[in-house]
């Protein structure tokens, strides 16, 4: 069977709640979900997360935000996507880059910034800071002792490391250091965190093992972050892009449209590049980002199958003509091949030079088996000398199943076919029968034939 595809089409970029919102409209489990988010015992009464729906340019889409219950998250996020450059004085909710963050304290920003569009407040507020801001910085180690630690799965412990590795490389690149050294800021604080850990959990959920990510699409422009005014895409971006080798292409619009999480996302799950030529939306599911530019920031994920009939794949094909060796070992020879991995082995009556009367032995399989199957041959047989040819085919999709019938379980293979399914019985299975019940192999086969149509 064809693995699970996901196909993320990021014309509007990525974040990681955008993704997170993205695979809950998928149908990830939200009940799932929220289990696993709640073992992050380290961080555990830090956040809680909402899931919601919006409607952005005019599309019903999922929200997903993690809602900070303390004061710990970076602060360095008002100037990466600082809205205003006014004073504030009263308990507000506003939104940090992609994450909504409830705040209950007074504090004071004097700060100008550049930023790539315009947004109009319609409230006034202006107030001082009464206390400093402690930041919570968190390193890679204590990042995975806090997975490691949860109830996670195996396989979505392993995603979600594997993103934060990806962040790590990049971070240490853009600050000269060893990554074990690096503080995160925005990629280690606590909303962060939980945005990593619910991708590697919906990734799971869902059952995804291959991810199709064609290009990530970013904005122009510059944001001021806690080192001051950055370029979009900014550092750590540019850093996965060129690392992972994912592709990368510039709108023009004014804004950030791809953050460190999502891009490390997209890279740690990304198999391919390229769409199949044709191919069936099985499901779509729209993650909705909290900034408004001039392309509406939604992220579109669709499961995927390939819609042709068959199927086309590499195989190779050896021969090697033999005119002097007995049949005996040549039946040996066809047996080792076999169960070695050969695809099939046949034999044809051939008459070589000096009409001499042989065999031509061909040996049909999957380009990794070459070197074994070859050595098979000359150690089995007394050829000297083997061609290889290497072949594109077309092969009908195909399943193994197991159907009830009046003699008892029986596997059969299920070809697809345009006009229907095509059902051929396993041959094991028939001769079985047959020595149970001492009926011919024709009958039996006839029989199964018709009751699995």
């Amino acid at each position: 069977m064809s693995k699970k595809k996901l196909y993320l089409e990021c014309y509007a970029g990525i974040s990681g709640d955008m993704f997170v919102a993205s695979l809950l409209d998928l149908g990830a489990d939200r009940e799932v979900l929220e289990k696993s988010l709640n073992s992050l015992e380290m961080i555990k009464g830090k956040f809680q997360i909402k899931i919601d729906r919006v409607v952005k340019s005019g599309l019903d889409a999922c929200d997903f935000s993690v809602i900070l219950e303390q004061d710990n998250h970076d602060h360095d996020m008002d100037y990466l996507h600082g809205e205003h450059n006014h004073d504030h004085s009263h308990d507000h909710s506003h939104h940090h880059g992609e994450h909504e963050h409830h705040h209950d304290h007074s504090h004071h920003h004097d700060h100008s910034h550049t930023h790539d569009h315009s947004h109009h407040h319609d409230h006034e507020h202006s107030h001082e800071h009464s206390h400093e801001h402690h930041h919570e910085h968190v390193g890679l180690i204590q990042i995975q002792e806090i997975i490691n630690n949860s109830g996670l799965t195996d396989n979505a412990k392993k995603i979600a490391i594997r993103i934060f590795d990806i962040l790590a490389d990049a971070e240490a690149k853009a600050h000269g250091k060893p990554k074990t050294e690096v503080h995160f800021h925005e990629v280690g604080a606590v909303d962060s965190i939980v945005d990593i850990a619910a991708a590697a959990v919906c990734i799971d959920n869902l059952g995804i093992e291959e991810a199709v990510v064609p290009a990530l699409y970013e904005g122009i422009g510059t944001v001021r972050c806690q080192h001051g005014v950055l370029p979009v895409p900014v550092p750590a971006v540019l850093n996965i892009i060129d690392a992972e080798n994912l592709t990368l292409s510039i709108t023009g619009i004014k804004g950030e449209f791809v953050t460190p999480t999502g891009a490390a996302i997209a890279a740690a799950i990304c198999t391919d590049k390229k769409l199949p030529e044709k191919f069936r939306v099985v499901k779509t599911g729209i993650g909705a980002g909290k900034r408004n530019y001039e392309r509406a920031s939604l992220l579109r994920a669709m499961i995927i199958e390939d819609a042709e009939e068959n199927e086309s794949d590499k195989i190779v094909k050896m021969e090697s003509n033999i005119d002097d060796c007995s049949g005996e070992a040549l039946g040996y020879v066809m047996q080792r091949l076999m169960e070695s991995g050969a695809r099939d082995v046949h034999y044809s009556p051939v008459f070589m030079k000096k009409n001499r009367p042989g065999y031509q032995l061909n040996v049909v399989c999957k380009e990794e088996k070459i070197d074994e199957l070859r050595n098979i041959i000359f150690e089995e047989t007394t050829s000297i000398g083997i061609r290889v040819q290497h072949m594109d085919r077309r092969i009908l999709k195909r399943r193994i199943e197991m159907r009830d019938t009046s003699m008892g379980k029986v596997q059969v293979k299920v070809c697809s076919l345009p006009s229907g399914d095509r059902v051929y019985p396993e041959h094991d299975c028939i001769v079985k029968i047959c020595r149970e019940t001492g009926r011919t192999w024709q009958d039996v086969y006839r029989q199964i034939l018709e009751e699995c149509k």
